[in-house]
């Protein structure tokens, strides 16, 4: 069985209105976040093979307030996942090696979202965290998948949904 964690980026400044999209930073609520899910995803043992990432700024400073990932993984940054839609993210987790047991795919909405409800399928939306999936994809969200098939063959409805982890529901961002 294969793992495909999908992460949306932490919350991003928007400060600097003169700034391009691609270069915004994360704010402060942003890095609080992104340090928090990083905890969350060491407690629950989610050690990811290969790390693609969007090259935009607030996806690579969500991967670095990550600190160093267990067991070292392969992190290819991507112009191709900013602001990719879904057809195209599955395109890439596709091409990942068959030997990665486990991928972290780190990007931004509305593709990532749609790629989340793509892979859960109908029934993937009968469950509690496929409900609160369908409704939103906050930032720093984590999706958390199993997949049987190959990444070659990874298609719509070709995962299970395990979790869905709105920063909101960690003890560190309530309130």
């Amino acid at each position: 069985m294969r793992q495909l964690l999908l992460l949306r980026h932490a919350k991003s400044s928007w400060d600097d209105p003169a700034l391009p999209d691609h270069a915004r930073p994360l704010n402060a609520r942003g890095k609080r976040a992104a340090g928090a899910m990083a905890r969350v995803m060491r407690d629950l043992g989610l050690a990811p093979d290969v790390v693609l990432v969007s090259s935009a700024r607030r996806t690579l400073q969500t991967l670095e307030a990550f600190g160093p990932l267990p067991d070292s993984p392969i992190i290819l940054p991507m112009d191709d996942l900013y602001l990719a839609p879904w057809t195209r993210m599955l395109e890439l987790v596709r091409g990942v090696p068959e030997t990665a047991r486990s991928v972290l795919l780190i990007a931004h909405n509305p593709g990532l979202h749609d790629l989340a409800l793509a892979l859960a399928g109908p029934g993937g939306m009968a469950t509690a965290s496929g409900q609160r999936l369908a409704a939103a994809y906050p930032t720093c969200g984590l999706a958390e998948f199993s997949v049987a098939l190959p990444w070659q063959k990874l298609d719509g409805g070709g995962g299970r949904l395990v979790r869905f982890l709105p920063p909101a529901d960690l003890p560190e961002m309530a309130g």
